[in-house]
């Protein structure tokens, strides 16, 4: 299985000068999207946009310029440990219904990053999205699990920070929706490919450092948590019968 990779920055040049060498040393060819000037360090080549994009239409620009069998949608503050890539890789290709594939990851401290996670519930949105989740335990309304898993397990859906796509699938369900703009966009595909019976599977032989500054989680009222309620509604106009899963 030929794997190449995308990774979109929006002036993340330092996160990329650790993680851009892992990764391009694990994949058969890198893309790199630089959204805004000073996105890449020097010497690094890149897709340079003109105005800055949302990051599915990033994610979809990058992927149309790659040619693997799969992609890895990357974050520019993962970076995959030796041999995480062909763990997820091998994994795919023996599992042909496997259109998502993702690694265990940790945060830069060594502690479990849970990454595996359940499609939204009114509820557990919620309690994600309030105060609510400070007095709240989400585990029962968001995260799958309470430790780590030690075998392949399936996923409702997992955190984009790193994933390695299934072309066939991708071309299948259009790539990523284009009018998500940041945040919600992996569970969005993530459902649309369990719905055309897909399979996600975290793989924990692959391991990603993931810094996941979580911005949303830590502040109420900013730019970037409005995106995120901009996504939430845009998957539920799309999917309303998630509405009445409680």
């Amino acid at each position: 299985m030929r794997v190449s990779a995308v990774v979109v920055s929006h002036g993340h040049a330092r996160e990329l000068e650790e993680s851009l060498p892992a990764l391009r040393a694990q994949v058969d060819e890198v893309v790199v999207i630089s959204n805004i000037p000073g996105s890449v360090p020097p010497g690094v080549e890149a897709v340079a946009n003109d105005h800055p994009l949302g990051y599915s239409a990033n994610l979809n620009k990058g992927i149309a310029l790659t040619s693997g069998d799969a992609v890895v949608a990357a974050n520019p503050d993962a970076v995959p440990e030796p041999g995480a890539v062909a763990a997820l890789a091998e994994f795919m290709a023996a599992n042909p219904r496997c259109g998502v594939a993702g690694p265990m990851m940790t945060y830069p401290d060594g502690r479990w990053q849970p990454s595996r996670r359940r499609f939204p519930t009114v509820t557990g949105t919620i309690v994600r999205r309030t105060p609510l989740r400070k007095i709240l335990p989400q585990r029962h309304h968001f995260h799958l699990d309470e430790s780590p898993p030690t075998e392949p397990v399936q996923a409702d859906w997992m955190l984009g920070g790193f994933l390695l796509l299934r072309r066939s699938m991708l071309d299948e369900l259009g790539g990523f929706d284009e009018g998500f703009r940041l945040y919600g966009e992996d569970i969005d595909l993530q459902y649309r490919a369990s719905r055309a019976n897909w399979q996600c599977w975290y793989v924990p032989a692959a391991i990603v450092r993931h810094e996941h500054k979580a911005v949303t989680d830590r502040h109420w009222l900013t730019r970037r948590t409005l995106w995120h309620w901009r996504g939430i509604a845009r998957f539920v106009r799309k999917h309303p019968e998630r509405l009445r899963s409680l």
